[in-house]
């Protein structure tokens, strides 16, 4: 089940205490809610740097970070910061995120509407991605804050 909300704060919707967020494959945070996420999450962040360093970190894959209290699942949508996302790693990511939550018993997660800031994708595109893969899903809720306001 996907909920689109049109603006807030990811890390504010009752209840949830798992996140995502769109991520290049550089090591590279310096915009957008990403840094957010580094600033809440330095742990992770460290450890996100050093997996595109060596390179175990690619586009369409998941970077999964336990920080106790829930999870937060860095997507790769680009390879850098200079790349656009592509809608194939956009979908790729979102699949491996939601089998990655069903293992974990992540039932609700926010994210912000990824690939489609800094990554430039169509927005209804990514929607529609979103939205197939999370129908294979059902179980696990989805919040999409398409305007974040932190």
């Amino acid at each position: 089940m996907v909920t689109y909300i049109n603006e807030g704060d990811i890390f504010y919707i009752p209840g949830v205490n798992n996140y995502a967020h769109g991520c290049n494959c550089a090591g590279a945070i310096g915009k957008g809610i990403a840094v957010a996420f580094k600033e809440k999450f330095p742990k992770m962040y460290q450890e996100y740097k050093q997996l595109c360093r060596n390179k175990q970190f690619t586009p369409g894959n998941v970077y999964m970070y336990n920080y106790g209290e829930g999870m937060v699942f860095n997507l790769g949508t680009q390879q850098s910061w200079t790349t656009k996302a592509t809608i194939e790693s956009v979908a790729s990511a979102i699949g491996k995120m939601l089998l990655l939550a069903k293992e974990n018993q992540a039932d609700k997660i926010a994210l912000p509407k990824i690939g489609a800031g800094l990554g430039k994708l169509n927005w209804e595109s990514v929607k529609q991605v979103i939205d197939k893969q999370a129908a294979a899903y059902p179980d696990i809720a989805l919040f999409v804050v398409e305007n974040f306001k932190g």
